[in-house]
């Protein structure tokens, strides 16, 4: 294996920090990057890009804010002929799933002459844990336009092992790998299942898109992140990604981490306290 370090588009992510954490714990050598690292990296500013490439073997690219956004296709274009000028040899993409923009950036990535690896995902675990979702959680209800439409979400920490997999085997290289969780699951089963762990109540409530989009310009969030909730809300959360796929097992011959697994985990780990639950209200 090269002596270089690979690079993570994302030192602080969902994914980026575990992808970092266990190739760190293989002793690999890494270069984690974000907006606010000493060596910064920028998806709005290309300049930021090729000091970020310079001299590395490898990269993790996850894309900010997601490859949904009209940007993202030139973007991703313009990174990875970067990514060939620098001489890296292997991209591996996170992409989502039923994403017109994502399924672009792929085909870019797939086309780009370097050997390639893409991870495509169902919505994450973590998006009850550390993302918008929480605060909802905490107080006892969950608000969300997304119907009763079923999502097989997967834990992160195994999209983390299919891409340290794929950044660490050549026998992955050239592979896409479509990964979800063994359960497709509306959010109001999700609810249920944290509930009964909880002992305590955390309902879903489903709203109009318009309402949720109009609670969200109140409480001042910016316009692309309206625009992009809406897109996942409406146009990825659809019924077309409901199956459950076996990119995990493929890649890894261990079956996906269930969502009790995962529930547990939390629990555990103190995430959904009384205590929290005090702080919130």
């Amino acid at each position: 294996m090269t002596n270089k370090p690979i690079l993570i588009i994302g030192k602080h992510g969902k994914t980026g920090s575990r992808v970092v954490q266990r190739l760190q714990s293989m002793g690999l050598q890494t270069r984690a990057v974000s907006r606010s690292t000493a060596l910064p990296f920028d998806w709005q500013q290309r300049e930021t890009w090729g000091p970020a490439l310079q001299g590395v073997a490898a990269v993790y690219v996850t894309y900010q804010p997601d490859l949904a956004i009209p940007q993202a296709r030139a973007d991703i274009e313009a990174f990875t002929a970067m990514a060939n000028e620098a001489g890296v040899e292997q991209i591996v993409l996170l992409s989502g799933r039923g994403e017109v923009g994502a399924r672009q950036a792929e085909e870019i990535v797939i086309n780009s002459g370097i050997s390639w690896n893409i991870v495509r995902a169902s919505w994450f675990f973590q998006n009850f844990s550390e993302s918008f979702m929480i605060d909802g959680i905490l107080q006892g209800e969950l608000i969300l336009p997304a119907g009763d439409t079923p999502e097989p979400f997967i834990d992160a920490e195994d999209i983390a092992d299919v891409v340290v997999a794929c950044l660490t085997d050549a026998k992955h290289h050239n592979r896409l790998y479509e990964v979800t969780g063994p359960r497709a699951m509306t959010f109001a089963d999700c609810m249920a299942e944290l509930s009964q762990l909880l002992q305590r109540p955390v309902k879903y409530t489903q709203v109009p898109v318009e309402a949720y989009l109009a609670a969200l310009q109140q409480q001042g969030v910016p316009e692309p992140m309206q625009w992009l909730l809406k897109e996942l809300f409406t146009e990825v959360l659809d019924g077309r990604n409901s199956q459950v796929q076996p990119g995990v097992e493929e890649a890894l011959a261990r079956p996906a981490t269930d969502f009790q697994v995962y529930l547990k985990r939390m629990v555990d780990s103190g995430c959904w306290s009384d205590e929290r639950v005090e702080q919130a209200v």
